[in-house]
């Protein structure tokens, strides 16, 4: 499944999530493959983590269906059912049925695309800065992992950053394409990279890419998204409720 989180309920965590996510399961009693033992628990699996207070129109789920309670389920018609079931701000924008061989995204995922904005540079500033950036062989940062203070050069995690001018109601914003691995780059590090006094007044997920070899890439689930980039998320298509 892709799905959408946008607005105030970025700010919810992403174990929060999860519990929405399994009482929506149950709301609309969806046929799912449970854990053995004393406290069973659907098996669902969730793509790569995204950050507290980020938006996203690019997250996944895996989940897996009971084998012997699937008839008569068309997959593709549960994004408006279970859209209905989640709380505002989570929709469904596609589902599809996978390989049940098919490898974890944490995994597949190479890089993430973010569109950010800053509150406090204007254009020419971020131009300044993405030059720098990008002209640069080496940007060490010192980040903090498992309680302890590590130096890293992210250089090589910035895929591309471009700079995109205001249009209309859409004030000017980085476009980022970040790695994944060995370790994946947030936004707010690579903002604090180009200047710490630049704060990301706003961040949302756009894409997860896949890198097929040979320069090629595609998304695990494609869905149908508006042209500006902040714009909000396309609800889920109104159909009929399954079963």
């Amino acid at each position: 499944m892709r799905f959408s989180k946008m607005g105030k309920i970025r700010w919810t965590s992403h174990r929060d999530v999860a519990r929405m996510w399994e009482r929506a399961f149950r709301r609309i009693d969806l046929p799912l493959t449970y854990t053995a033992g004393f406290s069973p628990r659907p098996k669902v699996s969730f793509g790569l983590a995204l950050p507290t207070g980020a938006e996203s129109v690019a997250e996944y789920l895996d989940i897996e269906l009971d084998p012997s309670r699937v008839d008569g389920l068309d997959v593709s018609a549960l994004p408006p059912v279970l859209s209905a079931a989640l709380p505002a701000g989570i929709d469904v924008l596609a589902t599809a049925l996978i390989d049940d061989k098919a490898t974890s995204l944490q995994h597949e995922v190479t890089s993430c695309e973010w569109v950010v904005r800053a509150a406090n540079a204007d254009t020419a500033r971020l131009r300044e800065l993405v030059g720098k950036a990008l002209a640069a062989d080496h940007l060490v940062v010192t980040r903090e992992r498992k309680g302890h203070e590590v130096t890293d050069d992210i250089r090589p995690a910035i895929l591309s950053l471009t700079v995109v001018d205001e249009v209309d109601s859409t004030p000017a914003h980085l476009e980022a394409e970040l790695a994944t691995h060995p370790r994946a780059l947030r936004p707010s590090e690579l903002v604090a990279a180009l200047d710490p006094t630049l704060e990301a007044s706003r961040v949302r997920r756009i894409s997860q890419w896949i890198s097929r070899g040979d320069g090629a890439r595609e998304e695990p689930l494609g869905a149908d998204l508006p042209l500006d980039a902040f714009a909000d998320a396309p609800p889920a298509p109104e159909m009929e409720p399954v079963g």
